[in-house]
């Protein structure tokens, strides 16, 4: 197998770390599911498009596009990722598109998804984008993409070739725009890093996507593990340098912070204070990163149900994943249909009420032999909370692999979880949730919470 063949084939077994979570109501019935939607408009990509709207909607909701890995499908997305949940907390609505290519990949090479109404999957996407604006009325100015590995280089595609449909995007393992151009479909230098230019040739790369555009800028928020096997660490500081470019901004952050140990965040701004560019460096971490759903909601600012009058200048901490003591699993655990029901029926246990303070209710979101993914709900009592702590019994023999929206210690036993930055302070009857991936079986799971 020649060397090409032999990368293209690992960054087609490659998937990403993404604990599969599904809400549980109380009402099943009246449960919001995953539909699929066909004649939205110009397909040139030939891609499906897959819908999730809430039950409850903001009057002018904010929309999300989350666009899928290399050999994953929308509905793998839907179920494998925390959207359509953040979107049930919040109000907002999400696209799922789905490729139909025979690699499975997203097309981030042609001239023509590179150029601004010139066809390939990107417009596929925007018109499904402007479909949803169009029939559910949904709010241009709150439009957001988002996406991982080959989901993660459209999104760096979408807000190069269609400045003036997504506002901002958070791009996970992805590489700079016009980083794969080209006849192929698998640009071998740019996933190995040999793709290098000048940050000014980079935007440029941009800015010729959609000649005589001077409206705004898209914001961009990147992740990327140190240790990417798949699509080199080298595409991160090219992106980088890509996107301050685009903004008429300095490579020197105007911030450097570690939300979280072994993550670096760097953040640049404009003069106003605003961040246009946002980067988090993960340390010893493979192309098959935690994915940050809450943190990338808040960057976008989906994280409330009005639109702001304009983008936060200091967007909330990311959320971790994973307390570094744990290690994340390697593969995705199954999941059901998209329109299927969770296999497991909800079990939920809650802490005793303690006016005051806090409440903590466990649910099996997904189980299957040998595992299970579970959501907890912190809910404050009378008097709200400014912090809380969770002291989650597992049964014997089981132990979390992946958690995320907490700060988790310890594996086994009775796990500590407690708030992050921005999940901490709740008032009077609100809450927040959290969700973890474990082996082992759920029965005999306690949850107890204390207010901080």
């Amino acid at each position: 197998m020649t060397p090409r063949r032999a990368l293209h084939a690992l960054w087609l077994a490659v998937v990403p770390l993404i604990a599969a979570v599904i809400l549980t109501v109380a009402s099943p019935a009246a449960a919001a599911t995953l539909t699929e939607v066909t004649g939205f408009g110009a397909n040139p990509g030939s891609l499906r498009m897959f819908l999730y709207v809430p039950n409850t909607v903001a009057p002018r909701p904010g929309l999300l596009v989350a666009v899928h890995w290399c050999h994953g499908d929308g509905p793998a997305m839907y179920n494998g990722s925390d959207y359509a949940r953040l979107a049930d907390q919040y109000g907002f609505i999400v696209v799922y598109p789905s490729v139909t290519r025979s690699d499975g990949c997203f097309d981030v090479a042609s001239a023509a998804t590179l150029t601004h109404n010139g066809g390939g999957d990107s417009l596929s996407i925007v018109s499904m984008t402007k479909y949803v604006q169009q029939t559910h009325n949904a709010d241009p100015a709150r439009t957001y993409v988002t996406g991982v590995s080959s989901g993660g280089m459209m999104t760096n595609v979408l807000l190069g070739a269609y400045p003036d449909v997504y506002r901002a995007g958070s791009a996970f393992a992805g590489v700079p725009f016009g980083c794969f151009a080209g006849t192929e479909s698998w640009h071998s230098a740019c996933a190995q890093g040999q793709v290098g230019k000048t940050p000014q040739q980079w935007g440029d790369l941009v800015r010729n996507a959609y000649p005589g555009y001077t409206g705004a800028r898209p914001r961009m928020q990147l992740w990327h593990g140190v240790n990417d096997e798949v699509l080199s660490y080298v595409n991160f500081g090219e992106a980088i340098e890509q996107w301050t470019n685009v903004h008429g901004l300095s490579q020197t952050p105007t911030s450097t912070d570690t939300p979280q140990a072994g993550w670096t965040r760097t953040r640049y701004a404009n003069g106003s204070g605003q961040v246009l560019v946002e980067a988090v460096s993960m340390a010893n971490t493979p192309h098959n990163l935690p994915v940050q759903y809450g943190a990338a909601v808040a960057f976008f600012g989906l994280n409330t149900t009005t639109s702001p009058s304009a983008s936060p200048s200091t967007p909330p901490s990311p959320s971790a994943s994973a307390s570094p003591s744990v290690s994340p699993s390697p593969s995705r655990p199954p999941s059901p249909s998209a329109s299927a029901s969770p296999s497991v029926p909800p079990s939920p246990s809650a802490s005793p009420p303690a006016p005051g303070g806090c409440t903590a209710v466990f649910t099996v979101s997904n189980a299957w032999t040998g595992g299970f993914v579970a959501t907890v709900r912190v809910t404050a009592g009378s008097a709200g909370i400014n912090g809380w702590r969770v002291a989650l019994a597992l049964p014997s023999g089981t132990t979390v692999v992946n958690g995320w929206n907490g700060q988790f210690t310890g594996t086994t036993g009775t796990v500590q979880v407690s708030n992050l930055g921005y999940n901490g302070k709740l008032a009077e009857g609100a809450y927040t949730e959290f969700g973890f991936q474990a082996n082992g079986a759920p029965a005999g799971t306690t949850v107890t919470c204390t207010a901080l």
